[in-house]
């Protein structure tokens, strides 16, 4: 297997290169189950985003990176963008969103009344583990408008592609679409 080092302020990650089905190659990032990766960058992250009030993260993998942020800020609270509506979220927000470069296909957001509540009148840092298409981001972006947040900040581990051009985030490597 062929794999790209990156290196994300001082951690040097190889990722492996695997094929998507769009036919793109993609230096695949994974925070799951890596503690000593998860803690250094967000430990890193949480520089970038000190002056936010509140965090919001899509899950899945945005999810362990957001809990290292807001424990390093003090922040007791971070708002958690589902994929499905739990039965929690039945007075919540929801926006639709298109395909991600991962999945390919439509998808839904969710937050919580609870987490909309939080996000109100805040300035808000939207956090995720690699921005690439920003189609995510988008429907983050939506939710924070929707519940009457304030997008502050948009901080990444990686920007994939031609995301590292971007002037409205912040992030700690690049990694390149093969």
């Amino acid at each position: 297997m062929k794999y790209f080092k990156v290196d994300l302020n001082g951690y040097t990650a190889e990722l492996p290169i695997l094929p998507l089905p769009s036919g793109v190659n993609i230096a695949f990032f994974n925070l799951h189950g890596n503690v000593e990766l998860t803690e250094h960058c967000g430990k890193e992250l949480a520089k970038l985003v000190s002056d936010c009030d509140v965090l919001i993260t899509a899950e899945s993998k945005g999810l362990q990176l957001t809990h290292v942020i807001a424990r390093e800020l003090g922040m007791a609270y971070y708002a958690v963008a589902r994929k499905s509506k739990k039965l929690y979220m039945q007075d919540g927000l929801e926006v639709e969103i298109k395909s991600s470069i991962t999945t390919g296909q439509v998808q839904k957001l969710y937050i919580s009344k609870h987490d909309a509540d939080l996000l109100r009148g805040k300035k808000v840092g939207i956090i995720d583990d690699v921005v690439s298409t920003g189609n995510s981001l988008v429907g983050l972006e939506e939710l924070v408008t929707l519940a009457g947040g304030i997008i502050h900040k948009k901080a990444f581990v990686l920007a994939e592609g031609d995301a590292c051009k971007r002037d409205d985030i912040c992030y700690l490597g690049v990694i390149p679409l093969l």
